[in-house]
């Protein structure tokens, strides 16, 4: 107790909330004695809603979403529009635009984009299971959603070059997104106005 933040599982508990996006040392310190004070009301149901996800949240083998369940719900809805497919970079990406309610096909998981500085290369990301996707009757427009920065404009690129023999019509999101811009922190006004303006890539 030398440094005054308790023993060996306090120090664990801050070190791992501190490997958390958005939590630093700092932080994770208060968010760790939240926990402990709260232990009852909080960190048990937390604890056990970790090991809960941890051992049955999996990855869509259609589209790469993460769900109880494989093929994911949002795949396996029947009021979905199996004609349209909307790629994006991330599942953060594919929650903001169902928050946003503007879409109401499948949706297509990258894991990423393409990027020469951290060597992120076409077979790094769910690129091929797109492109067998996109042959698929049925299959007749695909909007890609990258976040408009360059890597992922290099990425949407790379996916329509990719796609350019299957006869499916690709569009992407108009840029009423801002360049530099990530979905994720985007409002829901803005992804619904972005999904109606999409145009031709």
């Amino acid at each position: 107790m030398a440094n005054g933040q308790g023993g060996p599982e306090i120090e664990r508990l801050i070190g791992l909330l501190a490997k958390l996006p958005g939590l630093g040392p700092r932080s994770a310190r208060r968010a760790a004695l939240d926990l402990i004070k709260k232990r009852d009301r909080l960190m048990r149901p937390l604890a056990q809603a970790l090991m809960d996800a941890a051992n049955h949240i999996t990855e869509c083998e259609n589209c790469g979403n993460l769900d109880a369940c494989s093929p994911c719900n949002i795949c396996a809805a029947p009021g979905r529009d199996q004609a349209l497919i909307c790629v994006v970079q991330d599942v953060s990406d594919l929650w903001a635009m169902e928050r946003a309610a503007a879409f109401r096909g499948t949706y297509h998981v990258l894991g990423g984009t393409l990027s020469a500085i951290e060597g992120i290369r076409p077979e790094d990301l769910n690129i091929a299971r797109l492109i067998t996707r996109a042959s698929r009757d049925g299959v007749s427009e695909i909007i890609l959603a990258m976040n408009a920065t360059v890597d992922g404009q290099t990425t949407a690129h790379y996916i329509t070059d990719q796609l350019s023999g299957t006869g499916v019509s690709v569009s992407r999101l108009a840029h009423g997104v801002p360049v530099g811009g990530e979905l994720d922190y985007l409002d829901d006004g803005t992804i619904s106005a972005a999904m109606k303006s999409r145009r031709p890539f």
